[in-house]
């Protein structure tokens, strides 16, 4: 985990309970920050420290983590810089921001990489347990959990997935379009598309694989279309979006709708409707 980092700031999180560690900021010429069990901590030498102390990364470093995590090879991932993000061996999740070079409206390429936010992803074994029991109560349905980012959307997904694999020996179809989805147990009748845009992937999904439950993370307003065709050829859809509210929801396509209150923690559920389930 974390291998893509350059010596002087792996020495720096070697001092930390990778268990506890969610996220690293890696600004170039910047106090280096990491969220440590839900709350942000400078870091040093020999770990957490003040401001005062903190390690701070140099442009060189930041470039060297990009290359790292490329397999030394940025044109491989062109694709996926062009889309602001980087994914390491592990399922790491790199944010990038930089500047963004456009050719005909569309994104060419990311120039002068600044800052990095590195996602570092946790398994956490039965943290879905309690969507499962009172969601499927009554069988499978459609879920879209809502949370804004950070709150653990995509671990629970991942667990949601595990649990269903295994409780009903559904086939579960993964797209996975950031290559972070997947990077854990997502259960043995788990099948999984890496970085194709979700209407591509449900597509040849549903085409090529015949699967009961689809599971897709981050959803945006463009990818209902996607969701819509996968639940009129009557599957179920396990997703998440960066979503506050219900009412916010685009098109309420869903069963179920799971309001997280916090880092992993279970808020109100809803019906298709928008009432409060028990």
């Amino acid at each position: 985990m974390l291998d893509f980092l350059p010596p002087r700031l792996e020495c720096a999180v070697r001092h930390v309970n990778l268990n506890v560690l969610y996220e690293l900021r890696v600004r170039a010429d910047k106090p280096l920050r990491a969220d440590l069990a839900g709350e942000f901590r400078y870091l040093g030498e020999s770990g957490v420290c003040n401001r005062e102390a903190a390690l701070v990364p140099t442009a060189e470093e930041v470039g060297e983590i990009i290359l790292s995590a490329s397999g030394r090879s940025v044109y491989a991932v062109e694709n996926q810089l062009r889309q602001g993000f980087l994914t390491g061996a592990e399922g790491e999740r790199i944010g990038i921001a930089g500047t963004y070079v456009y050719d005909g409206g569309k994104v060419l390429s990311l120039r002068h990489i600044t800052s990095l936010c590195i996602r570092v992803p946790h398994a956490v074994k039965d943290c879905a347990a309690e969507i499962y029991a009172r969601c499927f109560r009554d069988g499978l349905c459609s879920v879209l959990i809502l949370s804004p980012p950070g709150e653990g959307k995509t671990t629970i997904l991942r667990d949601l997935s595990r649990l269903v694999c295994e409780r009903t020996s559904k086939n579960v179809l993964v797209s996975d379009e950031r290559g972070e989805l997947s990077a854990g147990d997502l259960g043995q009748t788990a099948d999984v598309i890496c970085y194709a845009d979700k209407l591509a992937a449900f597509t040849a999904g549903i085409r090529a694989m015949r699967p009961d439950v689809i599971v897709t993370d981050e959803l945006l307003t463009e990818d209902y279309a996607a969701v819509r065709r996968a639940v009129e050829s009557g599957l179920f859809v396990l997703a998440s979006a960066h979503l506050k509210r219900f009412d916010d929801v685009p098109q309420k396509l869903f069963d179920r709708y799971v309001l997280l209150d916090g880092l992993g923690k279970v808020g109100e559920i809803l019906s298709g409707e928008g009432v409060h389930v028990d």
